[in-house]
């Protein structure tokens, strides 16, 4: 389970096990957790997060989509 970024507490990260699907990256925070596609960049699911959080956690993805999708491709091609 590979952490690409930690930021103002959130740690995104994917499962090693998931290279079949499409880009994404998993973030959480404390109990929290979301999935965002990376193409485009697009909230998945969510579970705790209120609209504000996923609203900074979109911004999030969107400001280091190319930082999480080199390392997608570094794991899984």
């Amino acid at each position: 389970m590979p952490t690409i970024l930690r930021h103002q507490g959130f740690r995104f990260f994917f499962y090693s096990n998931e290279g079949t699907e499409p880009m994404h990256v998993h973030v959480e925070k404390g109990d929290s957790v979301a999935k965002f596609w990376l193409e485009p960049v697009e909230l998945a699911n969510s579970y705790g997060f209120n609209a504000t959080e996923i609203n900074e956690i979109r911004k999030l993805v969107s400001t280091h989509r190319s930082t999480f999708t080199t390392a997608w491709h570094e794991h899984f091609d």
